[in-house]
């Protein structure tokens, strides 16, 4: 039962990437987004989109897998997951944010 929480979070997070991909971005907080210039909007919302797709991805592909076999060892790919999401959400505030924050 310890897969419910993670497969509805991993759910909640494709769905909020997929509104940041298609350009809303009034989910990311105001101060990650303030140096945002209006003709990046749409770019910065699919990278931030991207990233956010692939966490929850992550998280939904460890508790289908931790349904089926039950194995500590999957979370590691919650893991890559985080890092590789969080790279691109990384990459998308230094280039079109003009830094972190």
């Amino acid at each position: 039962m310890d897969y419910i929480p993670l497969l509805a979070l991993g759910i909640l997070l494709i769905v909020l990437g997929y509104f940041n991909f298609k350009g809303n971005i009034s989910s990311i907080h105001w101060y990650n987004r303030r140096k945002v210039l209006p003709e990046d909007v749409p770019s910065y919302g699919k990278v931030m989109g991207i990233g956010t797709i692939i966490i929850g991805a992550s998280l939904m592909l460890t508790a289908v897998l931790q349904m089926l076999f039950e194995a500590e060892a999957l979370y590691s790919i919650t893991v890559a997951g985080t890092v590789v999401g969080l790279g691109f959400m990384l990459y998308g505030q230094i280039k079109y944010n003009h830094g972190i924050f």
